[in-house]
């Protein structure tokens, strides 16, 4: 029989003007967010912590956090880790296969553009 190992399900994010991604996952009655830069301030944590609370995200006893210092005893983990970012395998692919395209086409362009200028200068 093949056992399957679920990840726990999350929430990802993404913050434009910080330029960070957010990973929100709970984890054995904990919720464990994951950041890939630490660019958030104490306030503001405690702002998206209440709004994932109000959204849904994870239970309704984060919905009254007032403070990064009411994480340990409510089972907040906030971590600065990219670990959790994968490469899509497909889209590596895709990626590669374009590129060879175009450095193809470059090459191509460059030859004949070469040969043009030596028949020419040769005239």
């Amino acid at each position: 029989m093949k056992t399957t190992v679920l990840e726990p399900p999350g929430f990802d994010f993404y913050f434009g003007p910080l330029d960070t991604l957010v990973r929100v996952e709970e984890v054995d009655e904990q919720v464990v967010i994951r950041a890939t830069r630490d660019t958030f301030s104490g306030q503001r944590k405690a702002c998206f912590i209440r709004e994932l609370a109000a959204e849904g995200f994870i239970p309704d006893r984060y919905h009254w956090f007032t403070a990064v210092g009411d994480a340990g005893r409510l089972g907040v983990r906030w971590r600065v880790d990219v670990s959790w970012l994968k490469f899509n395998p497909e889209l590596t692919i895709a990626t590669r296969r374009f590129m060879l395209r175009v450095l193809g086409a470059a090459t191509v362009l460059w030859l004949v553009l070469m040969t043009t200028l030596f028949l020419r200068s040769a005239s």
